[in-house]
Protein backbone atom coordinates (compact mmCIF):
# COMPACT_ATOMS: atom_id res chain seq x y z
CA UNK A 1 0.00 0.00 0.00
CA UNK A 2 2.92 2.37 1.13
CA UNK A 3 4.18 1.67 -2.27
CA UNK A 4 1.36 2.47 -4.24
CA UNK A 5 0.98 5.56 -2.43
CA UNK A 6 4.46 6.95 -3.45
CA UNK A 7 4.16 5.85 -7.04
CA UNK A 8 1.61 7.60 -7.44
CA UNK A 9 2.78 10.63 -5.04
CA UNK A 10 6.06 10.76 -7.26
CA UNK A 11 3.92 10.57 -10.60
CA UNK A 12 1.68 13.67 -9.24
CA UNK A 13 4.97 15.63 -8.80
CA UNK A 14 6.29 14.53 -12.06
CA UNK A 15 2.75 16.03 -13.48
CA UNK A 16 3.39 18.73 -11.50
CA UNK A 17 6.63 19.79 -12.70
CA UNK A 18 5.79 18.58 -16.15
CA UNK A 19 3.29 21.24 -16.36
CA UNK A 20 5.24 23.72 -14.64
CA UNK A 21 8.32 23.00 -16.87
CA UNK A 22 6.09 23.73 -20.52
CA UNK A 23 4.22 26.83 -18.83
CA UNK A 24 7.06 27.78 -18.30
CA UNK A 25 8.66 27.58 -21.85
CA UNK A 26 5.24 28.62 -23.53
CA UNK A 27 5.56 31.72 -21.89
CA UNK A 28 9.07 32.57 -22.79
CA UNK A 29 8.38 31.33 -26.43
CA UNK A 30 5.52 33.40 -26.80
CA UNK A 31 6.87 36.49 -24.85
CA UNK A 32 9.95 36.00 -27.59
CA UNK A 33 7.67 35.71 -30.46
CA UNK A 34 5.58 38.66 -29.91
CA UNK A 35 8.99 40.52 -29.36
CA UNK A 36 10.56 39.55 -32.61
CA UNK A 37 7.16 40.21 -34.23
CA UNK A 38 7.00 43.73 -32.69
CA UNK A 39 10.66 44.63 -33.68
CA UNK A 40 11.26 43.10 -37.42
CA UNK A 41 7.36 42.85 -38.37
CA UNK A 42 5.65 45.82 -36.66
CA UNK A 43 3.35 43.62 -35.99
CA UNK A 44 2.21 41.10 -33.04
CA UNK A 45 -0.59 38.79 -31.47
CA UNK A 46 -3.86 40.33 -30.10
CA UNK A 47 -3.74 37.44 -27.09
CA UNK A 48 0.06 37.25 -26.76
CA UNK A 49 0.44 40.10 -23.87
CA UNK A 50 -2.53 38.94 -21.69
CA UNK A 51 -1.80 35.00 -22.37
CA UNK A 52 1.54 35.65 -21.10
CA UNK A 53 0.67 37.55 -17.91
CA UNK A 54 -1.57 34.46 -17.39
CA UNK A 55 1.53 32.04 -18.08
CA UNK A 56 3.09 33.98 -15.22
CA UNK A 57 0.48 33.46 -12.48
CA UNK A 58 0.42 30.14 -13.35
CA UNK A 59 4.45 29.71 -13.03
CA UNK A 60 4.94 31.72 -10.03
CA UNK A 61 2.47 29.19 -7.75
CA UNK A 62 3.47 26.38 -9.93
CA UNK A 63 6.52 26.90 -8.43
CA UNK A 64 5.71 27.80 -5.07
CA UNK A 65 3.97 24.57 -4.90
CA UNK A 66 7.19 22.77 -5.95
CA UNK A 67 8.81 24.56 -3.16
CA UNK A 68 6.60 23.87 -0.55
CA UNK A 69 6.91 20.05 -1.65
CA UNK A 70 10.48 20.04 -1.41
CA UNK A 71 10.61 22.26 1.57
CA UNK A 72 12.37 24.93 -0.02
CA UNK A 73 10.39 27.98 0.40
CA UNK A 74 11.43 31.03 1.74
CA UNK A 75 11.70 30.94 5.45
CA UNK A 76 12.72 33.44 7.95
CA UNK A 77 14.84 31.49 10.94
CA UNK A 78 16.52 34.71 12.19
CA UNK A 79 15.24 34.01 15.80
CA UNK A 80 15.44 30.19 15.62
CA UNK A 81 18.72 29.66 14.53
CA UNK A 82 19.90 30.65 18.01
CA UNK A 83 17.25 28.78 20.08
CA UNK A 84 17.68 25.56 21.26
CA UNK A 85 16.31 22.28 19.49
CA UNK A 86 13.17 22.26 21.58
CA UNK A 87 12.27 26.00 21.27
CA UNK A 88 13.13 25.54 17.59
CA UNK A 89 10.94 22.48 17.10
CA UNK A 90 8.24 24.73 18.69
CA UNK A 91 8.94 27.78 16.20
CA UNK A 92 8.96 25.53 13.38
CA UNK A 93 5.70 23.87 14.22
CA UNK A 94 4.37 27.37 14.86
CA UNK A 95 5.17 29.08 11.55
CA UNK A 96 4.43 25.79 9.98
CA UNK A 97 0.89 25.78 11.47
CA UNK A 98 0.43 29.41 10.23
CA UNK A 99 1.62 29.08 6.77
CA UNK A 100 -1.08 26.19 6.14
CA UNK A 101 -3.88 28.84 8.40
CA UNK A 102 -2.54 31.62 5.71
CA UNK A 103 -2.90 28.84 2.31
CA UNK A 104 -5.80 27.42 3.74
CA UNK A 105 -7.67 31.26 3.90
CA UNK A 106 -6.12 32.40 0.65
CA UNK A 107 -7.13 28.98 -1.00
CA UNK A 108 -10.78 29.90 0.44
CA UNK A 109 -10.87 33.52 -0.68
CA UNK A 110 -9.45 32.86 -4.27
CA UNK A 111 -12.10 30.35 -4.85
CA UNK A 112 -14.74 32.99 -3.86
CA UNK A 113 -12.85 35.37 -5.87
CA UNK A 114 -12.89 32.58 -9.17
CA UNK A 115 -16.59 31.94 -8.47
CA UNK A 116 -17.67 35.81 -8.88
CA UNK A 117 -15.27 36.21 -11.92
CA UNK A 118 -16.99 32.89 -13.23
CA UNK A 119 -20.53 34.67 -12.87
CA UNK A 120 -19.34 37.75 -14.90
CA UNK A 121 -18.35 35.75 -17.89
CA UNK A 122 -15.52 37.99 -17.97
CA UNK A 123 -13.16 37.20 -21.00
CA UNK A 124 -9.55 36.85 -20.26
CA UNK A 125 -8.41 36.62 -24.25
CA UNK A 126 -9.70 34.92 -27.30
CA UNK A 127 -12.81 32.86 -25.54
CA UNK A 128 -10.82 31.82 -22.78
CA UNK A 129 -12.80 33.12 -19.53
CA UNK A 130 -11.13 35.08 -16.64
CA UNK A 131 -12.20 32.59 -14.34
CA UNK A 132 -10.25 29.74 -15.92
CA UNK A 133 -7.18 31.44 -16.10
CA UNK A 134 -7.18 31.66 -12.02
CA UNK A 135 -8.20 28.29 -11.23
CA UNK A 136 -4.50 27.54 -10.29
CA UNK A 137 -5.01 30.27 -7.39
CA UNK A 138 -7.01 27.87 -5.29
CA UNK A 139 -5.06 24.61 -6.45
CA UNK A 140 -2.00 26.02 -5.89
CA UNK A 141 -3.15 27.81 -2.15
CA UNK A 142 -4.82 24.64 -1.60
CA UNK A 143 -2.31 22.49 -2.32
CA UNK A 144 0.47 24.33 -0.39
CA UNK A 145 -1.69 23.94 2.77
CA UNK A 146 -1.83 20.82 2.63
CA UNK A 147 1.84 20.67 2.07
CA UNK A 148 2.51 22.25 5.37
CA UNK A 149 0.41 20.54 7.24
CA UNK A 150 1.75 17.01 5.77
CA UNK A 151 5.16 18.65 6.40
CA UNK A 152 4.30 18.88 10.74
CA UNK A 153 4.06 15.30 10.76
CA UNK A 154 6.73 14.30 8.28
CA UNK A 155 9.90 15.08 7.80
CA UNK A 156 11.70 15.33 4.39
CA UNK A 157 13.42 12.00 4.53
CA UNK A 158 10.43 9.87 5.52
CA UNK A 159 8.47 10.99 2.18
CA UNK A 160 11.34 9.90 0.23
Amino acid sequence: MATKLRQSLLLLHRLEDGVLVVALLTMLAVALMQIVLREFFSTGIAWADPFVRVLILWVTMLGAMAATRQQSHITIDAVARYLGPLPQCIVHTLCGVLAAVVCGVAAWYTWEFMQFEREDGTIAFGIVPVWVCQLILPIGFGVMALRFVIALFVTPREEG
